[in-house]
């Protein structure tokens, strides 16, 4: 987070990159300062900690200074020595500011409206208040059980959407800060809120109850707003009784299907000073919905796209269809002008009928209406008649590329008339490739709007049928997600999220978070290992143990909660491979192999932390799982598992169950395999995750490329040729059921183009990029190929370009502070070790290892 406000860790990290383009570059020190006072840095000021000058290459450190005080701002500046010990001098002052530190600063009484939780329409609160001092800065701090909106003096604060994140509401609960200094004025004030129902107060009926979630109720807020004066006081403007409430026009609002929005119900003035709000009601004390109410610290929900209407076709005199060209995650923005009460129905989905409307019947599989009055994915908007009228839902996502509108009486409408807005968690890019396969960059570019898609505080399968957060879909895409976004802090929220949803014996929900379903269903290690994948894959692309630290234990738990029931060592708890092609491997098999995955993370995890006992007690557990998967399912003799199949023979080799003598053997079964299928997949959702990886890191990644870059059914690629803009949820475009046009569960792809043409992976012995393992893969019919990555130490980038020869010019950036350990096909012509500080082995498969320090490097080929 870059200058954040609002933390409530007591122990933040700092991380830093070394700014040095010279070949070699390291730093041999740093030292790092962290005040209150700007200008403490130059030797006047009390430094709260001084580390001191500290010999060694790290760039992650934690805090171990003075208590840190709440609502306070804090400045920090690092120094850095180079390999040769010349500082390179002290780096720009950094800031970030903590917020509540601790549930007992609140001041704030959480209020409500005195509504049941079924009563439909949103609640506005408002407060006026005056300010006579001339102020230096002011903060507002919000929770919110459900969403808000926050206007001061008319003006919406911030440019966040849905806040707070979807928590476990009666578990723990997020509260965010804004800077609010620009906002107040001397003189009268007014605070105006809008509560929405999000998570917290679910009104739509669907397949997991959310509507019967045991926090259910009607949203409630609490608030402080802390102001600083010049002459040095403080004030703080809380909430309580002086604050008064009444209805909206936002007549109904579902996070899970739509907003409705009567805009003759509008009280021009409500969130201004004085306004006249004698008709309005008092405010009522509510509980807090839970004991842990902590600061939200990650990339907000924002409009990431404004994307124009595209085209727009008429059905008849009330009814038109707006294109905005592909599929996304978001919102539509309606413009209109017309009389008074005239209602528009603004209906969206991802395809279209034969007749030209939209079509929901790919998406709608979930939704069990009650009644009419809450269409799905349907807005309703209307007019108050005056003027030009504006209208996007504020408490609701949808997933879609058209948007049917339909007026309840004749209309003229033209494509202007509407436009969307692209909706995830802003998480900054951090990743990027192009090549020469115009379908290749294609799929990696439907992968991302896919991944990002379903990013919302929380990973989720889709953005319009369920908008869950499926833990198999998310473990899944991890690395895609990593290679191409700074993630870090989505997921450890999530992971927090876990820890809330875990139960005492270790089990976990197969959705998280969860109003209870998910228990008994679609949970398993095929599934929920992403309470091992996903922390073990952050530290491996962050270097950072934290994830790890703090979920230990819970992985612990999990891990011997499947020991329990499975004491030979083999589990049939799962799914298995979702939406295969023609194929199924064994469940037993594939749950199996997931568990073994989960006991060899825990024996890292375990020896990283320094608790030996548990390293060896969960590597023998590794070595047992493993063993009863080989004596079950290989067929030493064929060097085959199971029957064979794309996933059974993937799984083995991308989760290293195979024997290594066997290896080799099983890796040309699986490209002979591959190629009985004529280079087309045959896997399902876990098959995918294997399948490339398992081709190209075993000596076939021609055959990887081959099916990678695929045009034909089943593949991405044919996605990619029928007009998909997002990846789908089943191969068969045509298919009558699991057929949502947006899911990122067979999204591993994306990684993979990271991983085997770039050749970029991060070192578990040496994680965060520390060192980099490089071993592009010079496949297939690209004449180009570029992959870049900033990591923690900077941009790693790998570019290759095959000349009409057969020549391959390659070229590679290594950052400051990190290295790389190189494999390419043949032997490099090197200048002396001496002058370029390059040094090679021999591995023990006989290939040669090229040990580079960083900076810029380019080689020649042969053919």
């Amino acid at each position: 987070m870059v200058e954040p406000i609002g933390l409530d860790s007591s122990q933040p990290r700092f991380t830093w990159q070394m700014n040095s383009d010279l070949q070699g570059a390291a730093q041999s020190a740093y030292r790092l300062r962290v005040a209150t006072d700007s200008t403490a840095f130059g030797g006047q000021g009390k430094l709260i900690w001084d580390s001191q000058k500290q010999a060694g290459d790290r760039q992650l450190i934690i805090y171990l200074g003075e208590e840190l005080q709440p609502f306070t701002s804090y400045y920090w500046t690092v120094e850095v020595w180079n390999q040769e010990g010349k500082s390179l001098g002290q780096s720009r002052l950094a800031s970030f500011e903590t917020g509540m530190m601790d549930e007992e600063n609140w001041q704030g009484a959480w209020i409500g409206d005195n509504e049941s939780r079924d009563t439909k329409t949103a609640p506005y609160f408002r407060r006026e208040f005056g300010i006579s001092k001339e102020i230096q800065s002011a903060r507002a701090y919000i929770a919110v059980g459900g969403l808000y909106e926050l206007t001061i003096n008319g003006q919406r604060i911030g440019n966040h959407r849905l806040d707070p994140a979807y928590t476990r509401f009666d578990r723990r609960l997020l509260y965010v800060t804004h800077d609010i200094t620009e906002s107040l004025t001397q003189g009268q004030n007014a605070l105006g809120v809008l509560l929405g129902n999000g998570w917290y107060n679910h009104q739509s009926t669907a397949v997991w109850n959310f509507h019967n979630a045991p926090w259910r109720n009607r949203p409630t807020f609490s608030m402080d707003l802390h102001i600083r004066y010049k002459d040095g006081s403080r004030e703080v403007i809380s909430t309580g009784k002086d604050w008064k409430t009444s209805l909206s026009p936002v007549v109904f609002n579902s996070i899970y299907t739509a907003e409705h929005y009567d805009a003759r119900l509008e009280q021009q003035g409500w969130d201004r000073p004085h306004f006249e709000d004698k008709e309005w009601k008092g405010v009522i004390f509510r509980s807090a919905p839970a004991e842990k109410i902590v600061a939200q610290v990650m990339p907000p929900i924002r409009y990431n796209e404004t994307i124009e209407a595209q085209s727009i076709s008429q059905l008849n005199d009330s009814t038109f269809v707006f294109d905005i060209g592909r599929n996304i995650s978001g919102v539509s923005e309606f413009t209109i002008s017309g009389e008074r009460g005239t209602l528009f129905r603004l209906k969206h989905g991802e395809r279209l009928a034969p007749d030209g409307s939209v079509d929901l019947s790919n998406i709608d599989v979930h939704y069990r209406p009650t009644d009419d009055s809450d269409p799905f994915q349907t807005d309703i908007f209307i007019l108050s008649g005056k003027g030009e009228e504006q209208f996007a839902a504020r408490f609701n996502y949808k997933g879609f590329q058209y948007v049917e509108v339909t007026a309840d009486r004749p209309v003229k409408l033209s494509k202007d008339h509407l436009k969307a807005y692209f909706m995830y968690s802003d998480v900054p890019q951090v990743g990027e490739i192009s090549s020469s396969n115009a379908t290749l960059d294609a799929i990696w570019w439907a992968t991302n709007n896919s991944y990002l898609a379903n990013l919302f505080g929380y990973p989720t399968d889709c953005p319009q049928r369920e908008k869950n957060g499926w833990t198999g879909d998310a473990h899944i895409a991890v690395e895609t997600g990593l290679y191409s976004y700074e993630g870090i802090k989505i997921y450890e929220k999530w992971m927090d999220d876990h820890r809330d949803e875990q139960q005492p014996n270790g089990v976990l929900p197969s959705i998280i978070p969860t109003s209870g379903w998910g228990y008994e269903w679609g949970n398993g290690p095929d599934w929920t290992s992403t309470i091992c994948l996903i922390p073990w894959n952050v530290y491996l692309f962050y270097g950072d143990q934290r994830i790890l630290e703090e979920n230990y234990e819970a992985m612990q738990r999990y891990v011997d909660h499947i020991t329990e029931i499975s004491p030979e060592g083999l589990t049939t708890w799962g799914l298995g491979d979702w939406v295969p092609v023609k194929s199924k491997s064994p469940v037993e098999y594939t749950s199996s192999a997931y568990y073994l995955v989960d006991a060899r993370i825990l024996a890292h995890t375990a020896q990283l932390l320094g608790d030996r006992e548990n390293a060896e007690r969960y590597d023998i557990l590794a070595q047992k799982i493993q063993q009863a998967i080989n004596d079950k399912y290989l067929d030493e003799e064929r060097a085959i598992y199971g029957s064979g199949y794309q996933t059974e023979l993937s799984v083995a080799l991308q989760w290293d169950i195979v024997p290594e003598h066997l290896r080799s053997k099983l890796a040309q079964n699986l490209a002979d395999r591959v190629e009985q299928d004529d280079y087309h997949l045959d896997v399902g959702l876990l098959g995918t995750k294997a399948i490339l990886n398992a081709l190209s890191e075993n000596g076939h990644a021609e055959v990887a490329y081959r099916v990678a870059a695929q045009e034909t059914y089943p593949s991405w690629g044919w996605w990619i040729v029928n007009g998909a803009t997002t990846l789908y949820e089943n191969w068969r475009i045509d298919s009558e059921n699991d057929i949502s046009m947006n899911h990122i569960m067979f999204g591993e792809i994306g990684a993979w183009i990271y991983k085997a043409l770039g050749g970029i992976k991060p070192d578990p012995a040496q994680p965060g990029f520390k060192n980099i393992l490089l071993q592009p893969h010079f496949a297939g019919d690209l004449d180009h190929f570029e992959a870049s990555h900033e990591g923690p130490y900077g941009r790693i980038h790998s570019q290759w370009e095959r000349a009409a020869n057969g020549q391959i010019h390659f070229e590679v950036v290594i950052p400051a502070n990190s290295t790389a350990s190189l494999r390419l096909p043949g032997t490099l012509s090197l200048p002396s070790a001496q002058e370029s500080g390059i040094s090679s082995k021999m591995d023990k498969d006989g290939s040669t290892v090229y040990s580079l320090p960083s900076g810029e490097y380019s080689w020649t080929l042969g053919q």
